[in-house]
């Protein structure tokens, strides 16, 4: 099967897969070219594959994102991924890079939050 991993502007890998298992909010799946079509939300992880059945496996760390297999093509769309490194490099990049950002998101959206409500307090006081 097909599988292509972009970013909003690049494409980071498009090639010939065996296998692929990736981590989804329920837990890591894996998917093979005879596989259903099936749609899943991915989270911060690593998206392990095989180019062919006995070949050594390699690794990409991926961001939040989708995964859409349709037919014999799996499309990874994601914020940020990073290959071509150690396995070690990939699990910091995730820990470090990609989990860190999620936590600066829920403090950026709790605090606009705060700040709608308090808008919405005042606009209701004028009335």
């Amino acid at each position: 099967m097909k599988l292509r991993v972009l970013v909003p502007d690049d494409i980071v890998f498009d090639d010939e897969v065996h296998s692929l298992v990736a981590e989804g909010e329920n837990g890591h799946f894996g998917l093979k070219p005879r596989h259903i079509d099936f749609v899943s939300a991915l989270v911060p992880g690593l998206l392990y594959f095989e180019r062919q059945a006995d070949s050594p496996g390699e690794y990409l760390a991926v961001d939040r994102g989708i995964l859409v297999k349709q037919g014999e093509t799996v499309t990874v769309s994601v914020r940020n991924a990073v290959g071509g490194v150690s396995l070690e490099e990939l699990v910091q990049t995730v820990n470090s890079r990609f989990l860190e950002l999620d936590d600066r998101e829920r403090m950026v959206r709790s605090a606009v939050a705060r700040l709608e409500a308090g808008f919405l307090r005042r606009v209701m006081d004028l009335r």
